[in-house]
């Protein structure tokens, strides 16, 4: 997910540091949050860990232009599963920011964008989470159902941001609903297959059950809340 430069002009980008500044306080309650309860060392591997996987989706992962952005597999509630809110939300942040400065400086100007849509719908599955899996349940033990739930939640987030900057930027003619169209329909492909990305590693976690209490890994993974 990459908003397509020029989308938004000069004189209305002020919104988009307004909003990524509010998603960059939240990540900064949930890492203090994170700080008290594992330390700092648990935050600091598990946000490293986050963005170089981050960083590697960006610049690896197969991803093409449709409509108003790019179509990305961010496996934004894989990252969620396994790590927590808080490393996920960081290394969202910074692995996006490292592939801006390093790779591709022509998308800095949209950061605050891209940054608020990447972060916001991490935000809305962090509390959907808190509905649909029960207390007593330890995230390796989720069903294809509550995956599908998480996945959809982050990735419908990610179209509906995408859809307000195109539509806050071009407005509302017909050229640009077709093309906030074709890239909302490009995105059903991610949430079919997140789902199944989340279930294959968290099935590879339990596998792997001595990583549990792992200072690497988020506690909830094995572990009921």
């Amino acid at each position: 997910m990459h908003i397509e430069p020029g989308l938004v002009d000069s004189g209305k980008i002020w919104l988009s540091y307004v909003t990524a500044a509010g998603a960059g306080g939240y990540t900064l309650k949930l890492a203090y949050e994170t700080l008290r309860e594992r330390g700092p060392a648990s935050l600091l591997s598990r946000s490293a860990a986050t963005t170089a996987l981050v960083f590697s989706f960006f610049e690896v992962l197969p991803h093409y232009p449709v409509g108003v952005s790019e179509v990305h597999l961010i496996l934004g509630s894989t990252l969620f599963l396994i790590f927590g809110a808080a490393p996920a939300a960081i290394g969202l942040a910074l692995g996006l920011l490292i592939q801006g400065l390093f790779f591709a400086p022509f998308d800095l100007p949209q950061y605050g964008m891209n940054v608020t849509t990447l972060l916001v719908p991490l935000f809305a599955l962090t509390a959907l989470a808190q509905r649909v899996i029960a207390p007593n349940t330890p995230y390796v033990d989720l069903n294809y159902r509550q995956a599908l739930a998480l996945s959809t939640t982050y990735q419908a987030g990610i179209v509906s941001w995408v859809a307000f900057w195109a539509l806050y930027g071009q407005g509302f003619a017909a050229g640009n609903i077709a093309a906030i169209t074709s890239f909302g329909g490009a995105y059903m492909l991610v949430i079919i297959v997140e789902p199944l990305v989340d279930l294959a590693v968290l099935a590879a976690a339990k596998a792997f059950h001595r990583w549990k209490g792992s200072a690497l890994l988020e506690r909830r993974l094995y572990e009921p809340a």
